[in-house]
């Protein structure tokens, strides 16, 4: 069972579970590959880790396996990546794209981008700058996938960030950092940097989909989407997009107040 919550932008749509309101968003998602390749055209994805876009992953690979869904004529990029970890590491945002989604589809590597992990300091900027030519270069993201984390970033745009902010390095928050940790064995093995996209960077993109479950995300969520627009919350700049959407379940859109758009 699907629930809207309003028309204007961000649109909100509830769903009882995360399968359901994934496989919503893989449909989309889809329907725009499908679309663009019968124009002859490519589709870039701006692609998001965690485990909050597992199911909407898990749904792509399906429609792919059993649906025909060819990527072929896609290309992506990635929020961020943390610094100071190649891309063999198994916590290294590559290793998971490649094991959640690229092995899994026929999605050439030469058509797939991540922030590289390991940069000297001095070659920073030009990375970031690299980086953000390489989108516009691919024609700009169609479609962009988002998660939010405890202190309302997306990619790793902690409170603070500024709304015109680009690809760079950035300080990550001890909130995120301690969500990290179980993951990385510790909080001593959590890096303490990495490089995201910026929030300018993001709301460049012609469709943002933001997803969030459960009810640890609720709070976050209502001050994202009924607070005012600050960099406290990156994620509530998206009140200022023209074609954003939140695709909760039940648990995270629980602080919602009723009827709120």
């Amino acid at each position: 069972m699907r629930r809207q919550m309003g028309m204007s932008s961000p649109s909100i749509h509830v769903h009882d579970t995360p399968a359901e309101a994934a496989a919503a968003v893989a449909a989309e998602c889809a329907a725009l590959i499908r679309l663009r390749a019968a124009e002859g055209r490519s589709t870039v994805l701006g692609l998001a880790t965690g485990s909050t876009p597992l199911p909407f992953y898990a749904e792509l690979i399906r429609l792919h396996r059993d649906d025909g869904l060819s990527f072929a004529g896609v290309t992506t990029f990635n929020l961020d990546e943390y610094l100071g970890l190649e891309p063999g590491h198994p916590e290294s945002y590559a290793a998971f794209m490649a094991k959640h989604l690229f092995d899994h589809v026929d999605l050439g590597s030469d058509r797939t981008h991540l922030p590289p992990g390991q940069v000297e300091e001095g070659d920073l900027e030009r990375v970031c700058g690299e980086y953000e030519r390489s989108i516009v270069e691919a024609g700009g993201i169609d479609f962009q996938i988002l998660g939010i984390g405890r202190t309302g970033h997306i990619g790793f745009n902690e409170p603070g960030s500024p709304r015109d902010s680009r690809t760079r390095r950035i300080d990550l928050d001890p909130v995120t950092r301690q969500d990290a940790a179980p993951a990385f064995g510790g909080l001593e093995h959590v890096p303490t940097h990495a490089i995201t996209m910026g929030c300018g960077t993001i709301l460049a993109a012609r469709r943002v989909v933001l997803m969030a479950w459960g009810e640890k995300k609720a709070e976050i969520v209502r001050e994202a989407l009924e607070e005012d627009v600050t960099d406290r919350v990156s994620a509530s700049f998206l009140q200022e997009h023209g074609n954003a959407a939140f695709f909760l379940d039940a648990g995270a859109a629980s602080a919602l107040t009723p009827g709120a758009a």
